[in-house]
């Protein structure tokens, strides 16, 4: 799992960790990605192409088939995210990923990303003055 964190935070191929039909779920809308090249696109796009973002991992634990990572999603929105074009504005917020680990590799992401704190971010008025 260190090694999938370290390909993760530093653009290495940390598809290469995930099971041929590893999923994906966002739990909050229920949207599922299926398969090892897809769920590795989605988590790129998500960081390069509809935000320009990264992870700040705050925790990880690990236990016998499970990993907690507990990060806050940081960053710019620089694509059509939920329906938005992009704003430009700045997004952080806090999020958590459950991974299903077995000896083939990672078979299951549930991601408890709060994805209508994003869009209330992605629509608020800027701060006065700026």
């Amino acid at each position: 799992m260190n090694s999938y964190v370290e390909a993760l935070l530093n653009g290495g191929d940390f598809g290469q960790f995930f099971t041929d039909d590893v999923q994906w779920t966002t739990v909050e809308t229920g949207d599922q990605i299926i398969g090892r090249q897809a769920v590795r696109d989605y988590i790129v796009s998500l960081h390069s192409k509809l935000f320009d973002a990264h992870p700040e991992v705050k925790n990880v634990a690990i236990a016998d088939g499970i990993v907690a990572l507990e990060a806050d999603f940081v960053g710019t929105h620089t694509g059509e995210f939920a329906g938005i074009a992009p704003t430009g504005a700045a997004v952080r917020v806090p999020y958590c990923v459950f991974y299903d680990v077995d000896d083939a590799g990672i078979r299951a992401l549930r991601a408890y990303m709060p994805v209508r704190q994003m869009v209330a971010q992605l629509q608020a008025e800027p701060a006065a003055g700026l």
